[in-house]
């Protein structure tokens, strides 16, 4: 009996290596630490079930198969589910990488922007054309000009005549007018001055008076470009003494506005009583506000009307109305102030 326990183990030894060899196609190594275990499990089941040695040698390769095919296939899942893992980690770190870089990229691309641009403090000129610091400087410093002067840059802004006029009023003579004149150059080199129109609006911005003046000695510049005078405007004017007296007619009792009146009354040879005038140019709460010694009427209308004006040719009925609604936006106090003024010189 033990003579033949031996010879069945030994073949069934021999049986599983071959089969081993056959089916699964695995290492050396391997291969034979599973049949040498698969063989000793068998040894034992003969002693434990008394099985034949074709039976051992046919279950022997039975378990040894699953085992080393289990394995394989265990390691390529295994390898298969490590390189997925690497190949994810790797994109995701790609596009992480990718997205701070186009983050860096973009804020170093504002900070760039932020430095080219002009700061508020350093658009300080005043009574400069937003147009010409547009042209000379770029958009964001007309931007900000037009933000210091008070301007709307939107397309719902006010047309000039619609700030300047009061559509609906009378189109006769008020207790208040504005007047301005355009004028031309005489002399060898036209840098005198004597009127070529004259325009008076009423407290709305009515027009009430306009006519163009003959000249009284030859014109040497007309100024064209300023005052928008051609000689056939005055060729045909009216005669210079004619219109001094219908203006001093005009003028007579009434409050007088305009913007630098002292040149307007000596083109015309007139004189007003200084309680009775109202300048534009020489009223400080104006000046304080656009913080301008001697504001020119244009910087005015654009800081306290929101309005160009003289963006070309000046027309004297548009600067007369554009001073009339200056002074009507202060008229209680300035009209007080004057008041006042002249009460306490006569009190002293």
């Amino acid at each position: 009996l033990l003579k033949q326990k031996a010879d069945g183990s030994d073949k069934s030894l021999s049986t599983c290596q071959t089969s081993t060899k056959k089916k699964q196609p695995l290492k050396a190594g391997k291969s034979q630490e599973v049949t040498a275990i698969n063989g000793n499990r068998n040894v034992v089941k003969s002693k434990s079930t008394n099985k034949t040695d074709s039976g051992s040698a046919k279950d022997s390769p039975g378990l040894a198969k699953p085992k080393s095919k289990g394995v394989v296939t265990n390691k390529n899942l295994n390898g298969i589910k490590s390189d997925g893992k690497a190949c994810k980690e790797k994109k995701k770190s790609g596009d992480t990488l990718k997205e701070k870089s186009d983050i860096k990229h973009k804020r170093r691309k504002v900070e760039e922007h932020a430095e080219q641009q002009p700061t508020e403090a350093e658009i300080w000129f005043d009574d400069v054309d937003p147009k010409d610091i547009e042209a000379a400087i770029g958009p964001e410093a007309a931007k900000i000009a037009r933000r210091n002067l008070g301007l709307e840059t939107d397309q719902s802004k006010q047309s000039v005549e619609q700030v300047l006029v009061k559509e609906k009023a009378s189109e006769g003579l008020t207790r208040a007018v504005a007047m301005d004149c355009e004028m031309v150059g005489v002399g060898p080199k036209g840098e005198d001055s004597i009127v070529a129109r004259v325009s008076i609006v009423n407290q709305f911005g009515k027009c009430v008076y306009d006519k163009y003046v003959k000249p009284t000695e030859e014109v040497t510049d007309y100024r064209t470009a300023v005052s928008g005078i051609r000689p056939e405007n005055i060729k045909t004017g009216e005669d210079f003494k004619t219109v001094q007296k219908e203006v001093a007619e005009i003028l007579e009792g009434r409050i007088l506005v305009g913007h630098s009146l002292r040149n307007d009354l000596k083109v015309l040879f007139l004189d007003h009583p200084k309680k009775k005038i109202r300048d534009t140019q020489k009223y400080k709460p104006f000046k304080e506000r656009v913080k301008h010694s001697r504001p020119s009427l244009k910087l005015l209308c654009e800081k306290l009307l929101n309005v160009q004006v003289q963006t070309s040719e000046h027309c004297s009925i548009q600067d007369a109305q554009a001073a009339m609604r200056l002074y009507t936006l202060e008229k209680k106090k300035w009209d007080a102030a004057v008041k006042n003024k002249c009460n306490n010189e006569s009190s002293k």
